[in-house]
């Protein structure tokens, strides 16, 4: 028989760019299913303050017949970004593709909102410079709700 290896698992919290609560399920890598400990392997598209490789705990909601996420118990150092593209007609994989050249993978949502995943080891100033030419362009606004300690000092760095 397989091994199970990962979990859907239920987030549901306030977001800040919708300013409603949503509900997101994302996929987690299981390290302890008995003690509810998981390692985040989705990109959230609305903002929870949590990030991918993050472990956290969750536990199994009767309400929502589902494991539901409660906490984070460690932060990896990876920060999350959200990007919409103001710009009528702009074709985001043209964004996506320079955030990629950079090793930054990201996940669409639809034709004008996407997530993006900042590894812990990027330095967080080259991919804050470049989404900022595309913002004073006005052809982007982007967020950084789940922003690392790390990619922080990047910044204050430069």
């Amino acid at each position: 028989m397989e091994q199970e290896t990962h979990k859907k698992i239920l987030f549901r919290y306030y977001s800040d760019l919708l300013e409603d609560t949503v509900v997101e399920t994302m996929w987690a890598e299981i390290i302890d299913l008995e003690k509810g400990i998981f390692k985040l392997d989705n990109i959230p598209f609305f903002g929870p303050l949590i990030a991918t490789d993050d472990i956290f705990y969750a536990e199994f909601d009767e309400t929502e017949q589902a494991l539901v996420y409660k906490k984070t118990i460690e932060s990896f150092g990876n920060s999350i970004l959200q990007v919409v593209i103001l710009e009528k007609g702009f074709d985001k994989e043209i964004i996506r593709e320079e955030l990629k050249s950079l090793n930054c993978a990201s996940e669409g949502l639809n034709e004008t909102l996407f997530a993006v995943e900042v590894l812990k080891d990027m330095d967080y100033s080259i991919v804050q410079n470049l989404l900022s030419q595309y913002e004073m362009q006005e052809i982007i606004e982007f967020a950084e709700p789940c922003l690392s300690e790390k990619h922080r000092t990047d910044l204050l760095k430069n």
